[in-house]
């Protein structure tokens, strides 16, 4: 800039020495108008050195923007291969869930099936029963006690006191419940013997156990010999153990000696019913 100065200084001193006034004057002139153009520039280039730094500034702000937003859409990327991976997964075990469920439904259904099926059976066998040995008789009742028939027998109809020989009356009686169990070959007949309270003791006979499964074996051999298979039977004692009221009149004691016939599907058949069932789930899937 000085040299700038010093040169038209120098410029002018030889000019005015050799020109005219006129000329000096438009010469200073031209180079007044010269300066003015040059501070301008000089302006104008330092605005635009300071916009460009200014710009260098925001590119350089943008470039970190950028690299976040990538790092950002990177880790975004990845959460979401994270979540579909998830997802799937989660799909997978709440479709294997549905499936199981299906299959325990089936199984449920078929079950339900086969105990509808058996409580067609108790239902025939209680009508059969009550039609063979007579609703109306005070002595003998048919009943179902959990899914379970069971035909109750006073002892005066099968006994005399004291005794487990079966009597000539009994025997029309059981002709009747021979019938209905030999109508049920896949069916088993439990005679169970009750008595009351009172202790017993003759001959061989120890007790009120010994009379109770005497009584039973001894009806089982009448059963025997009205035809019924005697696979199907099952004798049993229960002594006084399983009152139906309290030992304390003889009314009472009445009602609690007696015999049960109790009619109830084998339970091996019962077990191989549901394990069939279970092969045919097994073999569908």
């Amino acid at each position: 800039m000085k040299r700038h100065l010093l040169f038209g200084l120098c410029t002018m001193l030889m000019l005015s020495s050799c020109v005219s006034k006129k000329e000096f004057a438009a010469l200073e002139a031209k180079h007044k108008e010269t300066q003015d153009l040059l501070n301008t520039a000089t302006v104008k280039l330092n605005s635009c050195l300071s916009d460009k730094a200014a710009a260098n500034a925001s590119l350089d702000a943008l470039k970190d923007q950028l690299s976040d937003l990538r790092k950002s859409n990177k880790a975004l990327i990845e959460s979401t291969k994270d979540m579909t991976i998830l997802t799937t997964k989660g799909a997978e075990n709440l479709e294997k869930s549905l499936e199981s469920l299906k299959e325990k439904d089936l199984k449920i259904s078929r079950l339900q099936d086969a105990l509808t099926k058996k409580d067609s059976v108790t239902l025939a066998i209680v009508t059969s029963l009550k039609k063979a040995v007579g609703i109306n008789d005070p002595d003998i009742e048919v009943n179902v006690e959990k899914g379970v028939v069971f035909i109750s027998i006073a002892d005066k109809l099968l006994f005399k006191t004291g005794s487990y020989t079966v009597t000539d009356k009994a025997k029309s009686v059981l002709a009747k419940v021979a019938k209905v169990i030999n109508d049920k070959p896949d069916f088993e007949a439990m005679i169970e013997g009750h008595t009351d309270s009172r202790s017993y003791s003759k001959g061989v006979l120890v007790d009120n156990w010994d009379l109770s499964v005497k009584r039973s074996t001894s009806i089982i051999r009448v059963l025997q010999e009205l035809g019924v298979n005697p696979s199907q039977l099952i004798a049993a004692g229960r002594s006084s153990y399983v009152p139906l009221a309290e030992n304390d009149t003889a009314e009472n004691r009445a009602k609690n000696r007696r015999t049960r016939v109790v009619v109830l599907p084998k339970i091996d058949q019962f077990y191989e019913m549901i394990e069939n069932e279970m092969k045919n789930l097994s073999s569908e899937n």
